[in-house]
């Protein structure tokens, strides 16, 4: 029995689809998320069915919406009354059920973009908590939002038989390492007693490694700040007579590669992380 607080949730702004969950269950991120790019976002739990999972993105790769999906999901489903399911489509349409035998509290929410639902709940709060800190962060980046959606839950009452595990999925079309996957987050905290926590301190490092800072932002690298750069770097033991290939090499040691293009500019996480060292 998964007994879980989850949200599935879109930005349709930046063409991303999500689920965050936390659970008193080991390594809940193996069982209870999916998600495809430009597809939608699947979270199976309760008594938890995982064919659901694989079932649902076909079903929304065929063109069905939310609702119709989870319909065509429990339909079928012998045991629907001890199932919990919440999907969002590629259109940010969203559509929750509990079955009747999933233990109190159990139920959900749907709003514009997301799908809230948890079972085994010190209350209703939970879910309440995971719907309203979701449509108040509007405008956040997605793996943000979903995070304060657990942290809300969990503040608000969450799983009464307590804590475990933890996870974050997020996809957008060639987001992920290398640009080569649609997974832009895929995070999972499997055995812990603070998960959301340790899903949040995971979640900044991996921020760090591969967020993007925005063109805009970044520096143009001049004389004096090549200089500087060069010095640091050798310093570190990455001399080299083009700075490019000294930078190159530093940020992939430290695994900094997806945040470097060269050196005729560079990106201020960049240059922070050095100076730092």
């Amino acid at each position: 029995m998964i007994s879980t607080y989850s949200i599935v949730a879109c930005d349709l702004e930046a063409q991303e689809w999500g689920v965050a969950v936390q659970s008193k269950f080991l390594a809940v991120g193996s069982a209870v998320p999916a998600a495809e790019a430009e597809v939608g976002a699947v979270a199976t739990q309760a008594w938890a069915n995982l064919s659901y999972r694989p079932r649902g993105l076909e079903l929304l790769r065929d063109g069905y919406a939310a609702e119709e999906v989870v319909r065509a999901l429990v339909g079928s489903d012998e045991g629907r009354e001890h199932r919990q399911v919440g999907v969002v489509d590629v259109h940010g349409r969203g559509a929750t059920y509990t079955g009747s035998e999933c233990l109190d509290w159990a139920g959900g929410t749907v709003g514009p973009g997301y799908a809230a639902q948890g079972n085994i709940l010190v209350s209703a709060a939970t879910v309440e908590a995971l719907a309203t800190t979701f449509e108040r962060s509007a405008g956040g980046p997605l793996p943000e939002r979903l995070l304060a959606c657990l942290v809300a839950a969990e503040s608000a009452g969450g799983d009464r038989r307590g804590r475990q595990s933890a996870a974050l999925l997020v996809v957008r079309r060639g987001g992920g390492y290398g640009g080569e996957s649609d997974v832009a987050v895929d995070l999972r905290v499997d055995d812990h007693a603070q998960p959301i926590e340790e899903l949040e301190r995971i979640y900044r490092i991996h921020d760090l490694l591969f967020g993007q800072t925005p063109d805009e932002e970044w520096l143009v690298v001049d004389q004096a700040l090549g200089d500087e750069l060069q010095r640091r770097l050798a310093a570190l033991g990455y001399e080299h007579p083009e700075l490019a290939e000294a930078l190159a090499a530093w940020a992939g040691t430290e695994n900094l590669e997806e945040r470097v293009k060269g050196a005729d500019r560079i990106d201020p996480v960049v240059l922070e992380q050095l100076r730092s060292r």
